[in-house]
């Protein structure tokens, strides 16, 4: 893994980057750099795979990701995720931890609250927040 200095560079690369188009600092559409077309295509395919996985964090990812930007978009997105775990897998010599597809929740838990409760007002119920105990 010498050869790539970061998982940015490698990312470059393999074709998996995220495009970056901005003119008048509005942020336009940006594609992808071209890259290696094969290991490209082995990872959009191990990210559609991996977005059909129960309780897994890239799957969580896909699911955030293809309500905005579309399946593709998307899997891509999730290919490069990807690639870079397995960057940080070879370089560093640790261990793969899988975060969970609740990590996002968790991430921010109290966002989460505020906009379900929202969403629950929205219709018409009124909502009183209680922590409950921990389960031993």
């Amino acid at each position: 893994m010498t050869r790539f200095p970061s998982h940015a560079h490698l990312a470059s690369w393999a074709g998996v980057s995220p495009g970056n188009h901005e003119s008048a600092g509005k942020r336009k559409a940006g594609r992808s750099t071209h890259g290696n077309k094969w290991l490209k295509a082995a990872l959009v395919e191990a990210a559609l795979a991996a977005s059909k996985a129960k309780g897994s964090y890239l799957k969580a990812r896909y699911q955030r990701l293809v309500s905005r930007r579309g399946k593709k978009r998307a899997a891509l997105a999730v290919g490069h995720t990807i690639l870079i775990i397995a960057y940080h897998i070879i370089k560093e010599q640790c261990v793969f931890l899988e975060l969970g597809a609740d990590f996002f929740d968790r991430l921010n838990e109290q966002h989460l609250i505020n906009r379900l409760t929202k969403r629950i007002n929205a219709l018409g119920y009124k909502v009183d927040i209680e922590k409950l105990p921990m389960a031993a």
